[in-house]
């Protein structure tokens, strides 16, 4: 494989010599033009690049004729945008318009280096293990403007050691943000720790999770640790935590608020280092008022909440999703399919995926035993898939009782922020929960329609 060719368009080219630090230790050749139409050239001759950096501050290089010229491209590259405002409208702006990330200035190494590594154009590595990557997020798979922010935020959050919430259905990835999360936090160097709530019976959970000393129960021969001494150091991810028992959850508040930890049949308590990320695929407040979950509790997880989209509301993951799955087939199993037709890709992308992105990992495990050939095609897709409908929320039956209200999109979508803010007595992270978007989409989304 040849070195990355990265071609950077920017008026002033000040950019240029921390990109070459970002990539001090890597083979790589950096293109450069000063001007829009240099760019155009550079982008119409070199047929090989890895990546574009696209300077647009001070407006002097249009990156929407750009961004376009890539897309049209037949081996289309990645596009990275710097910019001068350091705004959340900004990078959704930039990531709406094609670009895979939004870089505000003053820039550091650091920012650059990540940006590139997230681009794949140091390790551009479709083959390898998921273990081999180098940066957490790296393993998260996704394309789509929605994951891009998700990513964004939770990148932020990594870097503290504040408690969080992941949301999202079944299948989301919810574990492998956690996994993310602490592998770029301070914490990486310690244990991460993992347990299903809802895999573990009821009596056995607060064992598992406290421990136990010998002689605690008649089974108890030898003292055990648990897992919030396992973490000792690093982070404890509790995946389901809807389904604890009100028993377990007093303890878990208990560890929360005083870091310590009371083994069963131990007379002392035992001080814990470490952080708590937890995930749900349920409505923890429904939970609440029909008094199976704490309120005290959910306060002390939901310090910082995630929510990861389900796949049918990020169509453009579906792709490079499935190529990631593809690849490990090739690898595993020696599978011989390299690609997907259009139209089969369409089908998969119009599809509802109730499992989100375990579902679609199952249907590419079963392609590998019976599609025969290196495209798949719609005839080698599960007949389930050929023949269902569109999603529900794509019925003709709901968008007739949407467009009854007389009203046009953007007015629809001012209302229902609106809705959403009263509802939530102005609060930004409530009104965005309720929504089912992120707090700086719902900032964005408000300034676009002046709503204070």
């Amino acid at each position: 494989m040849h070195p990355p060719i990265i071609a950077l368009v920017s008026a002033d080219l000040s950019s240029r010599p921390l990109i070459e630090q970002a990539l001090s230790n890597q083979s790589t050749t950096i293109l450069t033009a000063t001007s829009t139409e240099a760019g155009r050239r550079l982008l119409t001759q070199e047929k090989e690049l890895s990546l574009i950096i696209c300077d647009d501050s001070g407006g002097q290089v249009a990156r929407s004729a750009l961004l376009t010229l890539a897309k049209q491209s037949a081996q289309p590259a990645p596009i990275i945008v710097l910019g001068e405002e350091d705004s959340a409208k900004a990078a959704v702006d930039a990531l709406q318009q094609g670009a895979i990330d939004y870089l505000p200035k003053p820039l550091t190494v650091d920012a650059i280096r990540l940006a590139l590594h997230q681009a794949q154009t140091i390790h551009p590595a479709p083959e390898r293990r998921l273990h081999e990557y180098a940066h957490g997020f790296d393993r998260i798979v996704s394309a789509s403007p929605q994951m891009r922010l998700v990513k964004h935020l939770a990148e932020e959050v990594a870097s503290t050691d504040a408690t969080v919430l992941i949301t999202g259905e079944s299948g989301t990835g919810k574990e492998l943000f956690a996994q993310a999360i602490h592998a770029t936090s301070p914490r990486a160097k310690g244990p991460f720790i993992a347990l299903n709530c809802a895999g573990i019976p009821e009596h056995l959970l607060e064992s598992e999770l406290f421990g136990y000393q010998r002689g605690a129960f008649t089974d108890a021969k030898q003292s055990k640790p648990g897992r919030f001494q396992l973490a000792e150091g690093g982070t404890l991810f509790l995946d389901e935590i809807g389904e604890m028992s009100l028993t377990a959850q007093a303890k878990l508040l208990r560890v929360l608020e005083d870091h310590v930890v009371d083994p069963l049949g131990d007379t002392q308590s035992h001080k814990v280092d470490i952080r708590v990320i937890t995930a749900t695929n349920e409505d923890l407040p429904a939970h609440i008022k029909a008094g199976r979950f704490r309120l005290d509790l959910f306060y002390r997880l939901n310090v910082y909440q995630l929510r990861i989209p389900p796949l049918r509301e990020r169509a453009d993951d579906i792709e490079p999703i499935l190529a990631s799955f593809l690849a490990a087939a090739r690898r595993d199993h020696g599978s011989r399919i390299t690609g997907i037709a259009p139209a089969a890709l369409m089908i998969l992308q119009r599809y509802d995926w109730p499992g989100n992105v375990r579902e679609l990992h199952n249907v590419v495990e079963g392609l590998t035993i019976t599609c025969k050939e290196a495209t798949i095609r719609p005839e080698h897709l599960p007949a389930s898939f050929r023949t269902a409908q569109p999603s529900q929320a794509n019925g003709s039956s709901e968008k007739l009782s949407l467009l009854a209200f007389g009203l046009s999109f953007q007015e629809m979508e001012k209302k229902l922020l609106e809705e959403a803010l009263r509802q939530a007595a102005g609060n930004v992270s409530e009104a965005s929960r309720l929504l089912k978007i992120t707090r700086n989409t719902l900032r964005y989304r408000m300034a676009k329609h002046r709503i204070q």
